[in-house]
């Protein structure tokens, strides 16, 4: 019987697998893609590093930087170039920057707040008497990110601060994401002050210390996240055994479990499912039809990356920001745009410039016209007619988990149901967090109650 078999070969599954090797514990690990990494993948083009997933991590939590220096990858550490961090969203035909001294979507300074273009007089007045807001009773309740801001700032300051933003993180919509889970911090500053932005200010320097002072918004590797995919797989080395092919049954059996993979069954003390959600609801259904029941009952959003490369003097525009994200409202395909080269040194040569574009949602035209209409908005947007280098299309259905309203009883109940069954664990992006340091911690923790369970016998 194996020690243990990981279920998903993402960065939550390789952490998971790393920390066991670590530990001296050997796993066979379970990928139905040819590669692994999971949404994490480096190309170069022209050589520009192009990440077709995420292409960098939050700063302020450590559990990434953590695993990246355990791995000897310090050196390779980038920081976004924050002095030049302008972020632009499109409204009503140009693009307006978002005011400075936003903590996301709350305003701490005024002067920026009065003069921007981004908002009304009204929503103006509204932040600012937000300010005398006082701790209501009867807020107990989860609410969506949409109702949430709206309370606090008014509509508009939901159309183009939260949701722009919001889509950019999530891929969702605020209207349905859950205010508890999403934004914890601010539900708590609103419990104890009322007012978010007095809340905002009074716990800043708190804020600043905890999440790394001086350190850039974010962080990634010089040669792309494929780096850590690499050194982790270096890592664990013989303890870890890669299958490729679909996990598509768990049985439960004395002393552990046993996973059906390609009509072949694998027996193992522990399993971590450290896939999508649906998937690992698909494989528990016969295990335990509740639990099952509840892990595909995660909501996940699509999104498609589009990557646009030009000789940087074929374009009439500055670049002069991270670059722009676009309202719903606004919105016609493309729902973000970042400038690579402005955000990250060492990811464009200077004769280069890349265009970054996001797309929300499983868009049914062929890459040839998406590239060709996502073209067509960035003309109107930013002037740009030069012909690209080149054009990378990545589409990642059901990739990003959506934290609905009632997402943290979703998760209690299916912390409840694991709890019966012993040896099973879960990781990934649907839980507690949809950032790569989120992955990477939750990877380690089922790690780490393997391990304590295997040295106890």
């Amino acid at each position: 019987m194996r020690p243990a078999v990981i279920i998903g070969g993402g960065i939550s599954g390789l952490a998971a697998a790393y920390h066991l090797a670590k530990a001296g514990i050997e796993c066979t690990l379970i990928e139905r893609q040819h590669r692994l990494g999971g949404v994490i993948e480096t190309e170069r083009l022209a050589g520009c590093v192009i990440e077709t997933g995420p292409d960098s991590f939050l700063s302020q939590k450590p559990w990434a930087m953590e695993l990246i220096r355990e791995l000897g990858l310090a050196e390779e550490v980038i920081g976004s170039n924050d002095h030049l961090r302008v972020t632009y969203v499109w409204k009503k035909g140009r693009l307006v920057p978002l005011p400075d001294g936003l903590m996301l979507m709350i305003p701490t300074r005024v002067l920026p707040m009065i003069t921007t273009g981004l908002l009304g007089w009204g929503t103006k007045l509204r932040m600012g008497l937000e300010w005398f807001r006082r701790p209501r009773a009867g807020n107990g309740g989860d609410r969506s990110v949409a109702e949430f801001v709206a309370d606090h700032y008014g509509v508009e300051a939901v159309d183009y601060l939260a949701e722009p933003l919001l889509a950019g993180i999530y891929g969702g919509d605020p209207g349905k994401l859950s205010v508890a889970s999403v934004l914890p911090r601010f539900v708590e500053l609103e419990k104890k002050y009322g007012s978010l932005t007095r809340g905002v200010l009074a716990a800043r320097r708190r804020m600043a210390e905890s999440e790394g002072r001086g350190l850039p918004l974010f962080q990634t590797l010089k040669g792309g996240l494929s780096q850590l995919v690499g050194a982790l797989v270096e890592a664990a080395g013989s303890k870890m055994q890669v299958l490729h092919g679909a996990a598509e049954a768990i049985a439960q059996q004395s002393g552990g479990y046993r996973i059906r993979v390609a009509g072949q069954w694998l027996e193992a003390r522990h399993v971590v499912l450290a896939c999508q959600a649906y998937q690992a609801g698909e494989v528990a259904a016969g295990l335990d039809p509740e639990l099952g029941a509840l892990l595909s009952s995660v909501p996940y959003s699509s999104s498609i990356t589009i990557s646009l490369g030009y000789e940087r003097r074929s374009l009439n525009h500055r670049l002069n920001g991270f670059g722009f994200l676009v309202p719903k409202r606004e919105r016609r395909r493309l729902a973000a745009c970042t400038w690579l080269g402005t955000k990250f040194s060492h990811r464009v040569p200077e004769h280069m410039a890349v265009l970054r574009c996001f797309v929300g949602g499983e868009e049914p035209t062929n890459d040839e016209d998406l590239v060709a209409a996502v073209r067509e908005e960035l003309r109107a947007i930013m002037g740009v007619d030069a012909e690209p280098v080149f054009a990378r299309v990545a589409r990642w259905p059901r990739s990003m988990a959506q934290y609905s309203v009632g997402h943290g009883e979703r998760v209690a109940r299916i912390e409840a149901r694991l709890a019966r069954l012993p040896g099973l664990h879960l990781a990934g992006n649907a839980y507690y967090g949809i950032g790569v340091p989120d992955c990477i911690r939750m990877g380690r923790q089922a790690a780490e109650r393997i391990a304590a369970a295997w040295s106890a016998g």
